[in-house]
């Protein structure tokens, strides 16, 4: 089933799992979001909470909603995203992705991730959607390789979503002030990557250990970036860069949003 128009990329943050129940400008703004996207086919989600080794897509026909989280209010853990699966796109992106291997996964669901952005992007759950795992063992450029591969299936109605955090040190966070005043690197490592995505330079962006102290607090652990990587990949030359939301929550989230489209 081929569509005669390119679905958009999205780079969504979703930092605490509050968000999910909050009314702040963040969450405002994907609402707003809602209102310039084109109804895909199905949804992929490449997910900075499904670690595995190996490249994985889950291929459930009623995905479950998983809370991987704790310590937060009950309602949190009633939230259900009752979408239905897209086997037949599992079986698609294996075909259409020449390298790596990608296994489909019956074992894993919709992580918050998924289900935060979701549910105020689309509240009705009525898209399907896939999720596709990060292989916790490769490189940065492996994923951005990777997310080149994945281009393809926007011809074919698939709305490609990275799920993370550009900048995400929940170590130094503050947790008591979701409107504490950013760390200066926080700031600037967010503000050098929003150039680098202008100017197209994907290379830095891969390379980010090349930019210094900022970068090495920004990103202490990878996983929360490297969903930006498959976004930035996936663009079509004559994409136009949009940022739909631009701030940092608990002084050291960045809460980036972007539309290549």
């Amino acid at each position: 089933m081929s569509v005669n128009y390119n679905m958009p990329v999205l780079f969504l943050a979703h930092g605490s799992p509050l968000n999910a129940i909050l009314d702040n400008e963040f969450t405002r703004s994907l609402k707003r979001l809602r209102g310039r996207l084109p109804r895909p086919r199905a949804i992929l989600v490449v997910s900075a909470h499904w670690l595995t080794s190996g490249t994985y897509v889950t291929g459930n026909k009623k995905p479950r909603t998983i809370h991987d989280f704790y310590g937060f209010p009950r309602e949190l853990y009633e939230i259900d995203y009752p979408c239905p699966g897209a086997p037949a796109v599992a079986e698609m992106i294996i075909k259409t992705v020449k390298s790596p291997d990608i296994e489909i996964s019956e074992e894993w669901g919709l992580d918050h991730a998924s289900w935060l952005v979701l549910k105020h992007l689309y509240p009705e759950a009525d898209i399907p959607v896939l999720e596709l795992s990060l292989d916790a063992g490769k490189p940065p450029r492996y994923h951005y390789e990777l997310g080149k591969e994945l281009e393809p299936l926007r011809q074919e109605g698939v709305l490609i979503i990275g799920s993370g955090n550009i900048v995400h040190n929940l170590s130094l966070a503050n947790f008591e002030r979701m409107d504490a005043t950013p760390y200066s690197w926080a700031f600037e490592f967010d503000t050098q990557v929003r150039e680098h995505l202008v100017n197209r330079n994907h290379q830095a962006l891969v390379d980010y250990n090349l930019m210094g102290r900022a970068a090495t607090l920004s990103i202490p652990t990878t996983e929360h970036y490297l969903p930006l990587l498959y976004a930035a990949a996936a663009q079509d030359p004559n994409d136009e860069t949009v940022f739909t939301y631009e701030g940092i929550q608990n002084g050291s989230i960045s809460m980036r949003c972007i539309f290549f489209g």
